[in-house]
Order: C-alpha cells, then structure tokens, then sequence
C-alpha cells in the first residue's frame, strides 16, 4: 500500500506508514465508506481519500486509464497482399515503328481493358507506370482467395491484349511483338 505523505511502499494490512507515521486508513471522510487500500477516490461517493488529491491528480489517473484502454484494443490485422505488375513487352520497338499518337491510343486501349478486368476481379490499380500498371489484390478489399484472383486476372489480361493487338496493330505495322508479361 502506497502511503499518501511520504509515497513509501508498505506491506498490506498495515494501518500506519512504516516510513512517516501517516495513517494508511482508506475511510472517507466524507461518508465514511471503508474503501480499499488502493484507492485514491471513494467508491461510495468519489471524494479524494485525502486532502492531497487534485485536479492534476485527477487527470493524470484519467489519461493513465486512457492509455490501459488502447493497450487493451486489439492490434491491426495481419493481411497478405498479393501484387501484380503488367507490362507491355516489346512496347519500346513499338514506339520506334508508330506515331506518338497512335501509340498513345494503344497503350490507353490495354490500359483500360486492363483496368476493366482487374476491376472485376477487386483488384486496385495502384500506379500507372508508363505503359505498365502496378495492382494489388487484397487492398482494399481482402479476399481467401486474392492470389488467385491476381493469376486469374493476369490470364485474362494476357488473352485481352492479344485481341487488342491483331486489329490495332494490322493497319500500322507488318511485325507484331506485341504481347503482355
């Protein structure tokens, strides 16, 4: 039991400090009920146990119960996150045999079938990268079975790309090396 004067630690049961002489009595002095060792404010009435009891006090116990609550809430969860990059491979020979702008115009063609199918299965998009797009699967939505989600999406990109390129690139150049990774 903490003394109240002097702050000495004294075994339980006593009735006196060890220390300074102080009586280690818990009665309040207003009601009168008999509260245990350790409390600084009744139980009964919530008065200070003693004269010495403050504001300060008083909000110091508030903030310690405070930090004793966070202590006690659960922590973050622990998710796995699966991430996918695509990219279109052969893209810079591409750009050597088209126009800027109708280069532009097929890498926005893939990049929204791309994003379409992500989009499907709740992939996110989390950068576009030039011609590539950097996705997560688990953020922010979390699923059992994201990784398959990723591979399945990945398949289907791959297959979309492919009837992307045979139309698009037919009219404009002779050698295709259009494909995605």
């Amino acid at each position: 039991m903490l003394c109240t004067s002097c702050g000495f630690e004294n075994p339980e049961g006593m009735n006196f400090c060890g220390k300074c002489a102080t009586p280690l009595s818990h009665s309040c002095p207003k009601c009168g009920f008999e509260n245990p060792p350790a409390f600084a404010f009744c139980g009964k009435c919530s008065s200070p146990l003693n004269s010495e009891s403050t504001i300060s006090e008083i909000t110091q116990r508030s903030e310690q119960s405070q930090r004793k609550v966070f202590r006690t809430t659960p922590e973050a969860e622990h998710r796995q996150l699966t991430v996918m990059f695509c990219d279109l491979v052969g893209s810079t020979s591409l750009s050597e045999q088209l126009d800027p702008e109708d280069l532009r115009d097929i890498v926005r063609s893939y990049q929204q079938a791309c994003a379409e199918i992500i989009e499907n299965y709740d992939g996110y998009i989390a950068q576009y990268l030039g011609d590539g797009l950097l996705v997560y699967f688990g953020y922010p939505l979390s699923h059992e079975d994201d990784a398959q989600r990723a591979v399945k999406a990945g398949l289907e990109i791959v297959g979309a790309v492919g009837a992307i390129s045979e139309p698009t690139l037919q009219n404009k150049i002779y050698n295709n090396p259009f494909r995605c990774e």
